[in-house]
């Protein structure tokens, strides 16, 4: 669950664009392991400590990630304005006819 972002964060590199990564994701990403570390901390249980400090760190690098590529990523604030030709119109008879 963790490193399956991994491919996410190669194409952020790539493409410098943070379009293909959503932010909350990451986040919960991040803090569902902060919380699973600080349990095993608490409990002293080394597979659970491992697994999810190692979960930790991945979410705090796509958190990095996020920050570092968010200004270069182009927003889509694009409005479409349609012509007559390429507006389709459908014609009904009444109910009985389509």
């Amino acid at each position: 669950m963790y490193s399956s972002p991994l491919t996410i964060m190669k194409k952020v590199i790539t493409t410098k664009s943070v379009e293909y990564m959503p932010f909350y994701l990451s986040l919960a990403n991040f803090l569902n392991g902060c919380v699973w570390t600080a349990y095993a901390l608490i409990k002293f249980d080394i597979f659970v400590l491992v697994s999810n400090g190692l979960g930790a760190l991945s979410g705090v690098v796509q958190l990095i990630l996020y920050g570092w590529y968010f200004r270069s990523t182009p927003r889509d604030e694009k409005v479409v304005e349609l012509k007559a030709s390429q507006i389709q119109l459908s014609v009904s008879d009444g109910p009985n006819r389509v």
